[in-house]
């Protein structure tokens, strides 16, 4: 089932996202789901999330990214899917 493979979600977050908490916010949505990776700041003032996990949980975590409900402000979100890359432990602030 499509829904239980394992994906990867890059998605490039754009508005008012540093210096807010929202990779904070961001992990701790991510590790509720079961998902790995990281939120990592980016000199141009984007934030770029990393998941992996089940396709559905990436899913809940871009439509979280997208809500409006999150720390600062997002502006638009960019998302990628990929086949899962390296295993990653856990799911980090960089």
């Amino acid at each position: 089932m499509q829904e239980l493979a394992d994906v990867r979600l890059t998605a490039w977050v754009h508005g008012y996202v540093q210096g807010v908490g929202f990779r904070w916010w961001t992990r701790s949505r991510a590790l509720e789901l079961g998902l790995t990776g990281y939120a990592s700041n980016r000199s141009d003032g984007r934030v770029q999330v990393v998941a992996q996990g089940p396709r559905d949980n990436c899913q809940r975590l871009l439509d979280l990214l997208e809500s409006g409900n999150t720390p600062g402000r997002v502006e638009k979100v960019v998302a990628d899917w990929s086949e899962v890359g390296d295993a990653i432990a856990g799911f980090t602030e960089r």
